[in-house]
């Protein structure tokens, strides 16, 4: 390393947010960056660890303090290629990553300030791109074809992964363009679609073929899709959102959290809805009901469409402040309260809350009736009992939003050249996740395929 004990004089510095007065009027990316000298200063503080959990913590295997020592150099063009080596598309993950290796920094886990990798990485990408280091590479082809069904981050993942191998990849999707819930679910504030369209036209010129506004089927038979390729790749996420059924659903104002943000990002690339058709928080009193990072893309999302007021319930009980949590200790992810920059733009927060039905008046929605709770051990073991606690209240909402999450799909036995990955595969979870197992899906294919070849 350049500077080992470089940890010991200089603290961790996140670039931050754009103000709010100045960021809640537009969907610009909140993040800001550090200058240049900043962001070196950063890099040198990942120390020369002993046995550097980063790399086992990151799904990828991503490998921080060589990229960072890189940085902390000067040579950024080195450092893109260390970080790329392992990461797909750094530009997505430093943009939108819990930033996993962080939570396992041996400098997060004695002094609570790990090394700044997320920012890092995207500060490397962002460099990267601007000097002209990233090429089209386009391989030598090996006469293979694979189909990979869906353009999310699994889908890309593996497409890259087999494209670089020298497969022929063609990308189905069903929607108008590629990203899955990068481009219809993640707010522009929080990635910025041109960042997508970058990397898709790098694909395209390296000679991945992407087919739109193609809805794919394999179930309940084989299709003419698995005799014309020699692999076929499910990569279609978790299209199915859990729904809350209960008294008052139908009133008008009741939406799936993605109705809004994927209509909203939708909006943003020029396309046009009606009235009627039109999710929007404008004027209203909204009420996001789930407490996880899509309920924040709601609060924020309404916040720009110009809303009177935002409140988010979660059924669970508040989590605990600060780094560390006694209950769920390292190795394990800490669940700590999490304030997003959603949440510091204005909110209402409330934990312990379950919700009973929605109240309306000539069909459209008025409020919400919902009851405090707390959880009680079970005597049985397993789940925790939900017993009420005190008298129901009314909240009032005109818009209410629905982000509890999305359900696993169920797939029935497919022919032996169909592999599923990402979220289809696992059940919802984070975008370094999903490209994790395409790159795992696509080194079983190409095993698949060899393996199969050296049989004839």
């Amino acid at each position: 390393m350049g500077d080992s004990k470089a940890f010991l004089t200089i603290h961790r510095q996140e670039a931050g947010y754009r103000p709010v007065h100045d960021r809640i009027h537009d969907f610009g990316e909140v993040e800001q960056t550090l200058s240049t000298r900043e962001r070196k200063l950063q890099a040198s503080r990942c120390m020369d660890c002993g046995v550097p959990f980063c790399h086992w913590a990151c799904p990828l295997g991503n490998k921080p303090p060589e990229w960072n020592d890189a940085l902390y150099k000067g040579d950024w063009e080195l450092a893109y290629h260390l970080l790329s080596d392992t990461n797909p598309f750094p530009e997505f993950t430093g943009r939108v990553c819990p930033a996993l290796c962080e939570k396992a920094c041996i400098l997060n886990l004695v002094e609570h300030e790990p090394t700044t990798n997320r920012e890092d990485e995207a500060a490397i990408t962002e460099a990267a791109f601007r000097e002209g280091y990233i090429m089209p590479h386009i391989p030598q082809r090996n006469g293979h074809r694979v189909a990979v069904i869906g353009a999310g981050p699994a889908g890309l993942a593996v497409a890259n992964e087999l494209n670089q191998m020298g497969y022929m990849v063609t990308v189905f999707e069903k929607a108008e363009s590629a990203g899955g819930l990068l481009r219809y679910g993640i707010p522009n504030f929080k990635l910025n679609k041109a960042v997508i369209d970058r990397r898709l036209r790098l694909l395209e010129a390296e000679g991945i073929e992407f087919r739109y506004n193609e809805a794919i089927s394999l179930s309940p038979h084989p299709t003419p899709l698995t005799s014309r390729f020699d692999a076929i790749v499910i990569a279609t996420g978790t299209p199915t959102a859990r729904d809350l059924n209960i008294p008052g659903r139908e009133l008008k104002g009741v939406h799936l959290a993605l109705e809004m943000l994927a209509q909203q990002n939708r909006v943003l690339a020029g396309m046009e809805f009606s009235k009627d058709e039109r999710v929007t928080a404008k004027g209203k009193d909204v009420l996001v009901i789930g407490g996880g990072d899509t309920g924040s893309d709601c609060i924020g999302t309404a916040h720009r469409q110009g809303c009177k007021s935002v409140t988010q319930i979660e059924i669970m009980p508040r989590p605990l402040e600060g780094p560390t949590d006694p209950q769920n200790p390292w190795p394990n992810y800490p669940r700590t309260l999490k304030t997003t920059s959603s949440h510091e733009e204005g909110c209402t927060r409330r934990w312990n809350i379950n919700t009973l039905e929605f109240i309306g008046k000539d069909g459209k929605l008025t409020g919400v009736k919902v009851q405090e709770i707390e959880w009680k051990e079970n005597p049985e073991g397993g789940r925790p009992i939900m017993v009420p606690k005190g008298k129901p209240e009314i909240i009032k909402a005109e818009l209410v939003l629905l982000a509890m999450g999305f359900l696993k799909p169920e797939h029935p036995q497919y022919p032996e050249n169909v592999f599923v990955c990402g979220d289809a595969a696992n059940g919802a979870s984070l975008v370094v996740r999903a490209m994790a197992s395409g790159k795992q899906t696509a080194k079983k294919i190409d095993e698949y395929v060899k393996c199969k070849n050296t049989k004839k």
